[in-house]
């Protein structure tokens, strides 16, 4: 039988845990739908009515098309969607007093800047997964939709740590890096665009 003094130093401990505990709030939440809206029509901004030779046109030999960009955006959504559901939120909670808003930033910042080039990891290289770009695309739109939903109904998203290039992301982070990704790769399909090769029409 535990004593008084062991119950009340159980009960000052759990205080404890309570007020180092991170939630969403919702605000967060509402500016992490928002973010994954907004990239989400970024892509699809930048890929309205494109004609076969635009979406294939290559800038160089080692460029990919916009429609090699398309599909890589397409796999990397769900590959990062199910690092999140099956991963991430079964992962325990971070260190207390992490600087939630401080990575926040950082993901939204670093990750979309287009100044350092990285290697897609094999699953994320374009393969012409899907018979054209545009089925490609619906597959990230309707992917994206499920992004969403998560974001909007899963109540322990800052629970949840595990660690990324960027350092230790909860899955509310890891979601923004989903959006931040697209919005990387929307930035890349811009710059085949102002190539003064790219097809007119």
């Amino acid at each position: 039988m535990m004593t008084r003094a062991a119950v009340r130093v159980c009960l000052i401990l759990c205080i404890a845990v309570a007020a180092f505990a991170q939630s969403l709030t919702p605000a967060d939440r509402k500016a992490g739908v928002a973010y994954l809206e907004k990239t989400r029509d970024g892509v699809i901004a930048a890929t309205k009515d494109l004609s076969p030779a635009q979406w294939t046109f290559k800038p160089g030999p080692d460029r990919w098309s916009i429609a090699q960009v398309m599909e890589h955006i397409a796999l990397a959504e769900d590959f990062m969607f199910d690092n999140v559901k099956t991963k991430v939120m079964a992962a325990p909670a971070g260190a207390a007093g992490r600087d939630i808003k401080k990575t926040d930033a950082a993901v939204l910042a670093m990750v979309p800047d287009r100044s350092h080039k990285f290697q897609a990891p094999p699953p994320l290289v374009p393969k012409a997964k899907w018979g054209t770009p545009t089925e490609a695309l619906d597959h990230f739109l309707k992917a994206r939709a499920q992004t969403i939903a998560f974001m909007e109904a899963t109540p322990d998203l800052r629970e949840h740590v595990t660690d990324s290039p960027l350092g230790p992301l909860d899955a509310y982070e890891q979601l923004l890096f989903i959006g931040a990704h697209s919005e990387r790769h929307t930035k890349q399909i811009l710059e085949v665009k102002e190539d003064p090769k790219y097809p007119k029409n």
